[in-house]
């Protein structure tokens, strides 16, 4: 990790500035962690709500949390679920490119606990990342991703190019800025806003802000319980829920070296999560996997680290088994998501980069 929290973490970028060359055939598009957190913020409102008074939930919402993740938010998108400020392009126009595959690696069943037990330990001695009053915590990442496109009736799996994913969030989460090619126009989108019923979203683990990142447990029993219960009822299965949770978090923000070691921890107690032999993240980076499976999707989520450091690299989806319906035309070795979190670190101000 870097001994300076406040310059950038560069995850092994090359001197010349350009990434390596990329192990892999192809590269496709993201997950649009945008959407995903505007969605999220919508289940969890109206989980709120139920909870609150006794009321039919919204249908739309309740299947979408039933579906994997790119279809839900096509839906959520096409019925105006988010609210959205800026230009943004539609995640199809740059979609034109062959699938990414990648030869699917061994997986070790029992080898999970040992492992994340070394990553625990590892990250529980980085530096904790520290910002001084109106900065903002930077993301930069290289993501790509495979699915399927439908045009006039007909549909086909295809890939957005690589491509750099920044974001900027205030460590309140009430600001934000997005830049993303083929996701918004080249000025970006903000990530401020309000949900549909005229709320400021709060934070919350499917919409994590950093400091809301600092009022979760660290006991990785009292952690896990918390993600159980309070993603119940999404996605594939409670398991692979979790697991896809704590992804979110290692990915997209930057919790202290005390939260981080917690989060394998508990990741090391949900059943059905293995390690997987060699994972290439989107920047070439070649490193092992713990890795949980999406039975119904027949997607594994893989989290990749650094042979030797066992610092965190990126994350990939890669189909290892036949989907149903349509997502049967997306065939096991297809890598359908491929990220590399390249910076991590505090600027001054949105929009201004290390």
């Amino acid at each position: 990790m870097n001994p300076e929290p406040n310059k950038p973490t560069t995850a092994h970028r090359n001197t010349a500035g350009e990434l390596p060359a990329i192990e892999e055939h192809e590269l496709p598009p993201g997950r649009h962690l945008f959407h995903k957190e505007r969605l999220m913020n919508q289940i969890h409102d109206d989980r709120l709500t139920a909870a609150a008074r006794p009321a039919p939930r919204n249908p739309f919402l309740r299947k979408a949390i039933l579906l994997p993740t790119a279809t839900a938010l096509a839906g959520a998108l096409a019925v105006g679920v988010l609210l959205l400020t800026g230009d943004p392009q539609g995640p199809d126009d740059r979609a034109t490119g062959p699938v990414l595959t990648t030869s699917i690696g061994t997986v070790d069943s029992r080898g999970a606990p040992r492992l994340l037990d070394r990553i625990s330990l590892a990250a529980a001695g980085a530096e904790a990342p520290e910002s001084r009053t109106g900065q903002y915590l930077y993301i930069e990442s290289r993501v790509a991703g495979t699915h399927v496109k439908t045009v006039d009736g007909v549909s086909s799996v295809v890939s957005d190019p690589l491509h750099t994913r920044r974001t900027w969030k205030s460590p309140d989460g009430l600001k934000g800025w997005l830049i993303e090619p083929g996701h918004t126009g080249p000025e970006g989108m903000t990530l401020e806003g309000r949900d549909e019923r005229g709320n400021v979203p709060k934070p919350h683990l499917g919409a994590p802000s950093h400091d809301y990142l600092a009022t979760l447990p660290t006991q990785p029993d009292a952690l896990l319980r918390k993600i159980y219960k309070e993603t119940e009822g999404q996605g594939n299965g409670k398991d692979q829920q979790a697991f896809s949770t704590i992804g979110d978090l290692l990915g997209e923000s930057w919790p202290s070296p005390r939260l981080t070691s917690a989060l394998y921890k508990a990741a090391a107690k949900i059943p059905g999560v293995v390690t997987v032999d060699s994972a290439t993240d989107a920047a070439g980076r070649q490193g092992i996997a713990v890795a949980g499976l999406d039975t119904v999707g027949g997607q594994r989520t893989e989290w990749i680290f650094d042979r030797k450091t066992l610092t965190f690299l990126g994350t990939r989806s890669v189909q290892v088994n036949p989907g149903t319906g349509v997502d049967a035309l997306i065939k096991p070795g297809t890598v359908t998501h491929t990220n590399a979190v390249m910076v991590r670190t505090f600027v001054d101000d949105m929009k201004v980069t290390p």
